[in-house]
């Protein structure tokens, strides 16, 4: 199943802002001109804007209050709520447009829940950023939170979150930082480097039963695919298979392109792909294939990221596309006759994502090796596993 909208491109901050809508169009157009919103079994659904009571599964009242009133009128300014500056500014309407991306991941979550499907995607939320209690890093309620909550207030004990965005996955982080039936799993550009500052190897949950359920890898400021692959492969399917998940959500922020100015990342599509191939063969293995993907970060948004989301649109309906597959000629002609620039004619980058296994040797000289091993020393033990070879 894929949540889409034409309606959710009205999440807009302005033709200066770098989260620019026409991004969910462009992948829109590319899944179609592909095919792949034809597949037989494979159906699209619209979102309803998310009601207050879905909301505050993840938000506080003041705080869904206080977007209510931004968006009714923007140019209200109300400090500590993260709407009133340049960063994520509010604007008429903007209540309705954060709910509707959280409708989707919400209609992804009810339906997994309901046995409808075992797989979807919301490739317009992945608004991981934003907190309980005010809005950050372009995002204005958290999609993921609110889908993850819905799942266990239906049953579910053990949810897997995997956040392979270039910003570390905070927001989502700290509404879940004491609770120990969810793991948050997050692979980012350190801290020291990039917004939002946060996301070290020390960051482990709250003390007690949620101990060990934050997982943070800080990774190199200019990391590749080679060794960005090499420190997901080293990290997560371990742990995925210790904490043994009913269902795994999963945000795909595809920022970290090398052709994206937001980052100092250096991934190609083709990584970006094989990581999402990845999580749903864990999905598959661990949680009866049940799996809800979302979006999230992604500038390059005429090139990058309608390539990633297509992937991750095809994976999820168990219909990879090859990256040597070329872009459709009707979508290059689409997108240089709407936006007026040249549009990518491959689906990859034709890149070598040969990646060296964990299991070949730790160097300590290297800076990936390090930074991969200090998170598996704070957390490994926790799960029973051994940092050095598991």
């Amino acid at each position: 199943m894929v949540t889409w909208d034409p309606a959710m491109i009205s999440y807009f901050f302005g033709d200066y802002h770098p989260m620019n809508p026409c991004r969910l169009d462009a992948t829109a157009r590319l899944a179609q001109d592909l095919g792949l919103f034809d597949l037989p079994h494979l159906h699209i659904e619209k979102p309803e804007i998310a009601d207050d009571a879905a909301l505050l599964t993840a938000h506080s009242r003041e705080y869904v209050d206080t977007v209510k009133a931004v968006s009714a009128d923007p140019a209200l300014k109300v400090p500590g709520s993260g709407l009133d500056g340049e960063e994520t500014p509010g604007f008429s309407g903007v209540h309705e447009a954060a709910a509707r991306l959280v409708g989707g991941t919400l209609r992804s979550a009810s339906a997994v829940m309901a046995q409808e499907v075992t797989r979807a995607v919301n490739f317009g939320g992945g608004m991981h950023h934003a907190h309980r209690d005010h809005a950050s890093g372009f995002c204005v309620y958290n999609d993921c939170a609110v889908g993850i909550q819905y799942l266990l207030d239906h049953g579910v004990q053990r949810v897997l979150y995997i956040d392979v965005d270039a910003h570390h996955g905070d927001g989502t982080q700290s509404i879940f930082w004491d609770d120990p039936r969810v793991l948050t799993i997050s692979l980012h550009e350190t801290g020291m480097s990039l917004f939002p500052g946060t996301g070290f190897a020390a960051e482990i949950g709250a003390d007690g039963p949620a101990t060990g359920s934050a997982v943070n890898v800080a990774l190199p400021t200019t990391v590749a695919d080679a060794d960005w692959l090499r420190a997901f492969h080293a990290i997560v399917p371990q742990l995925a298979r210790a904490f043994d998940p009913e269902i795994i959500v999963s945000q795909h922020g595809c920022d970290s392109h090398f052709k994206d100015d937001m980052t100092h990342m250096r991934l190609s599509v083709d990584a970006q792909r094989e990581a999402a191939l990845s999580i749903a063969d864990l999905a598959n293995e661990l949680c009866e294939d049940r799996w809800i993907a979302t979006g999230g970060g992604g500038y390059n948004c005429l090139d990058a990221v309608p390539r990633a989301w297509a992937h991750l649109i095809g994976i999820v309906a168990n219909h990879p596309v090859e990256t040597t597959t070329p872009t459709p000629e009707s979508w290059r002609s689409y997108i240089t006759g709407k936006y007026g620039v040249r549009a990518a004619h491959m689906m990859g980058d034709e890149a070598d994502i040969w990646w060296r296994s964990w299991e070949i040797g730790f160097d300590p000289a290297d800076v990936l090796d390090r930074s991969v091993m200090a998170t598996r020393k704070e957390v490994f033990p926790i799960w029973g596993l051994d940092p050095w070879f598991d």
